[in-house]
């Protein structure tokens, strides 16, 4: 059951995070979540080395979302994403 609620809430912060750096028509709902759940644990990761642990469920899914953003903007600099 835990891997179902992960997916569904990886394909959430995937969709977010798509949304914000408008790539939302670019991207499908396996790449939503996929990268929501690698940018979630990119962002997570990135957190922890900076110091920062969130505590509460906003700051933690705040954190997932940028870092899933994060990881479109270098999947964008790779040249993933086409400009339009």
């Amino acid at each position: 059951m835990g891997f179902i609620v992960s997916l569904i809430i990886g394909g959430l912060v995937g969709w977010l995070a798509s949304i914000v750096m408008k790539t939302n028509a670019q991207m499908g709902m396996i790449a939503n979540v996929l990268v929501g759940l690698v940018g979630s644990s990119l962002g997570f990761w990135l957190a922890g080395m900076l110091g920062i642990a969130p505590a509460g469920g906003i700051l933690r899914f705040v954190i997932a979302i940028a870092g899933a953003a994060l990881l479109i903007f270098i999947l964008g600099k790779v040249g993933f994403f086409k400009k339009k």
